[in-house]
């Protein structure tokens, strides 16, 4: 695909949406098992949506903590290959964000926790910055044309 020629395609869009949301989730629930489930009896959903098991008063609070913002960092390796644009990772980076405070609204109510505002705030701005970082950096790859340079 020429990156110069713009092209709406909204399953595509949408498509990228889903398995950008899955490979997070996907993500956040490995690492909350293996942080968080060493630590509890039994791990379930309220560890993915409700805003009160992210704590810094306690160790699982932390280890919930560190589990959003890891994923946020895998997030960022996600978007160099699904969406391959830096100038798109914000957007798509936000819409994760979005709809994650909407599922988390559904779940528990509205997230009144400050610390919950800040970890998530944090994760968008870690996605969508380091997103960007790495899809610049591989846009800015020199392309090899071995098969046209001569031998001599």
């Amino acid at each position: 695909m020429f990156y110069g020629a713009v092209v709406w395609d909204p399953w595509l869009i949408v498509a990228q949406i889903v398995c950008l949301q899955c490979f997070y989730y996907l993500t956040l629930g490995i690492l909350l098992a293996t942080l968080v489930g060493t630590r509890v009896s039994r791990i379930s959903l309220v560890y993915f949506f409700d805003y009160a098991t992210i704590s810094v008063s306690t160790a699982t609070g932390w280890c919930v903590i560190a589990s959003f913002l890891l994923s946020a960092i895998a997030g960022a390796g996600y978007l160099v290959y699904l969406i391959e644009r830096a100038k798109k990772c914000l957007d798509f980076a936000a819409t994760l964000y979005i709809f994650h405070l909407f599922i988390c609204i559904i779940y528990g109510g509205w997230p009144s926790s400050m610390t919950w505002w800040v970890v998530n705030g944090t994760g968008l701005v870690v996605m969508s910055l380091l997103g960007e970082y790495l899809c610049i950096k591989r846009e800015l790859r020199e392309i090899p044309i071995t098969r046209l340079r001569s031998n001599v």
